[in-house]
């Protein structure tokens, strides 16, 4: 077995995670084998294998390394930035990689202890950041009320996930807003 403190192993790994999420997001999970991480990273289907057994934890590492780069930096007033965010996020999943990873994922999670977890710790940091910013809407008084915190991630991103891997088809704005306009009552 590769010591995973050699810098050939963890400099061919990083090859191999960057051609992974490049594939993903060029042409989907379904891209992401190891025959064309191998090529894309130009390492031996051998090497890819010493490192991940199976198509699941590959595309799952790749996932996993990727930040979440949506609710980030709350600003006020809430509403319109809320407004925002939730087009990005609705844009981003809307883009047909995009959403098949979300579908494999969640597929994956029903059985994969690991991806069970990379979901619940991404899902965790959503709910934290769109706390805080309801927190600093609420602290500065721009708001009456607001949604239970334990609903309001699944109530905000919930009709995203619906549209974008159910129908197919983009967020309209007019969702958006209705969406934001019942998470809470606005000042």
């Amino acid at each position: 077995m590769a010591d995973p403190n050699d810098p050939r192993f963890i400099r061919s790994r990083e090859a191999m995670l960057v051609a992974a999420r490049q594939l993903l997001q060029d042409e989907g999970p379904a891209a992401v084998t190891h025959q064309r991480v191998a090529q894309q990273a130009d390492v031996g289907r051998a090497t890819v294998y010493r490192h991940w057994n199976d198509t699941a934890g590959l595309l799952r590492d790749a996932v996993s390394v990727t930040d979440v780069p949506f609710f980030q930096q709350p600003r006020l007033p809430l509403r319109p930035w809320l407004l925002a965010e939730l087009r990005r996020f609705a844009d981003e999943l809307a883009l047909p990689e995009m959403s098949s990873v979300a579908i494999t994922l969640m597929y994956q999670a029903r059985w994969q202890a690991a991806v069970t977890s990379l979901l619940g710790n991404q899902v965790e940091l959503l709910d934290q950041r769109l706390q805080a910013a309801f927190t600093l809407a609420a602290d500065a008084g721009e708001l009456d009320q607001l949604l239970a915190p334990e609903a309001l991630t699944a109530f905000l991103l919930g009709p995203m996930v619906f549209c974008t891997t159910l129908q197919d088809a983009i967020v309209p704005d007019a969702l958006l807003e209705r969406v934001v306009d019942a998470a809470a009552r606005w000042r």
